[in-house]
């Protein structure tokens, strides 16, 4: 087969994996474990926080906690979303202000936070901050800083 058509062939074959929803260049998602869970201990919802400044504790059942990069089974890290919905499931999670990663394997954090209602979600992410399949997240809370 001449080069060019060759080219022209691997390259609709590319473009038909792709269209089906498959991509050779796509990473697997990690799995999770059957009844994984992710919650927050510290704030309740609805609470009432006095100042800005306040801890996060973070839990997690059916699962280690440890830094990224450690690849173990079973095995992730938290992300906090502040004010946010839940992000792609399918892509590494974004790591701004609104989104704090936890890739030392932290289990509580002190964060600051404006006046005002404020959401709170944890999502648990694998060794490359991608979610897990399922992914595993908290109930988002409502908090008010005053």
């Amino acid at each position: 087969m001449p080069r060019r058509s060759l080219s022209r062939a691997l390259a609709a074959a590319f473009l038909a994996v792709s269209l089906a929803g498959w991509s050779p260049l796509a990473t697997p998602l990690t799995s999770a474990p059957k009844g994984a869970e992710v919650y927050i201990i510290w704030p309740g919802d609805g609470a009432v926080i006095d100042g800005g400044k306040l801890w996060v504790r973070m839990g997690l059942k059916g699962m280690g906690v440890c830094p990224k990069g450690i690849e173990r089974p079973n095995c992730g890290h938290h992300h906090l979303l502040i004010d946010v919905d839940l992000p792609p499931m399918d892509k590494e999670i974004p790591n701004d202000r609104n989104h704090l990663h936890f890739g030392a394997g932290e289990t509580d954090a002190r964060i600051e936070l404006p006046p005002g209602k404020h959401t709170l979600q944890l999502l648990l992410g694998d060794s490359k901050h991608i979610p897990f399949d399922p992914p595993i997240y908290s109930k988002k809370i409502t908090i008010t800083v005053r």
